[in-house]
């Protein structure tokens, strides 16, 4: 099969995912494809399901807990669509571009709307998927269109107002069948010395009240509303440090899961379980998971 996928793109085979998820768990996949176009992610699709091909699409790793068994099929990776478009206040963004490399290259073009998202390590394409947010602003704010491949393998653009999106949520996360291929944003005019001063300020708040020390995945749990943040509830059940084997509640903020080292990904789902029955057996509150199981 290895030679079928060089006509899409990069293809490497007995890959270690390790280094490609930020919770470091290691379990390995057969191939990893890096398409070079959206012609190729499209062609690829197309094969993938006619000839019955697992496979599925992995960003930055920033936001997902890995099985741990070995996996038989292709992990697509779409860091080569890393197209950067500017034109006045519209910036045009290819899916694999990082969302924080982003957040500092329209700084450099005057322009500002991103300095929330300098410290978030997730791709332009997963962060519109989740719809990443941090500081009460999410992608979507800024977002003009999307363009994307649907399950029938038909390269659509759909602009903000036609697609669904809520907090930490979005249509495309609610239908995993699209790819996202690419999107555009409009920002504002901006001052290159006040964006910095709020990312450095942001970089100060992060590393005071998060493990970024640690492997992790960000925050675990969504927070049942804007006043009730899922840490304090995990916080005041004093479940920071709960261990399952190497992975931890983090002392430093308790709505991260932390690897110690050797977590797996059934070491890290249990903890999550467990926490999750502790604040539903307290507080009656049934905590939704924001970071995603890969199960193949």
């Amino acid at each position: 099969m290895i030679e079928e996928l060089k006509k899409y793109g990069i293809v490497l085979e007995n890959v270690s995912l390790k280094t490609y998820n930020t919770y470091r768990i290691d379990v390995s996949c057969k191939y990893m494809l890096h398409p070079t176009s959206y012609e190729k992610v499209k062609e690829f699709l197309k094969y993938a399901n006619n000839n019955n091909v697992s496979y599925f699409i992995l960003g930055n790793g920033s936001n997902v807990i890995l099985a741990d068994n070995f996996f038989d099929g292709v992990v697509v990776k779409l860091d080569q669509l890393k197209k950067i478009l500017y034109n006045e206040c519209f910036v045009t963004v290819g899916a694999g571009v990082m969302l924080n490399f982003l957040a500092r290259d329209i700084i450099e073009h005057g322009l500002s709307g991103l300095e929330w998202a300098s410290g978030i390590p997730g791709t332009i394409g997963g962060s519109i998927y989740g719809n990443a947010e941090a500081y009460k602003t999410a992608i979507f704010d800024n977002l003009e269109t999307v363009t994307y491949i649907t399950p029938n393998l038909e390269i659509k653009t759909s602009k903000k107002k036609e697609l669904f999106y809520n907090y930490r949520t979005s249509y495309f996360k609610e239908n995993p069948g699209n790819v996202i291929l690419e999107a555009t944003f409009s920002f504002n005019q901006g001052d290159k010395e006040h964006s910095l001063a709020i990312i450095k300020d942001r970089f100060d708040r992060r590393l005071a009240t998060q493990p970024l020390e640690y492997p992790s995945a960000g925050s675990v749990f969504r927070n049942p509303s804007l006043t009730l943040p899922a840490g304090k509830l995990i916080d005041d059940l004093g479940l920071k440090g709960q261990k399952v084997n190497d992975a931890m509640v983090s002392v430093k903020h308790a709505n991260f899961i932390i690897n110690l080292g050797n977590a797996t990904g059934k070491d890290i789902r249990n903890l999550i379980q467990l926490v999750h029955d502790r604040v539903k057996a307290k507080y009656n509150i049934d905590l939704i998971l924001e970071q995603e199981i890969k199960d193949w």
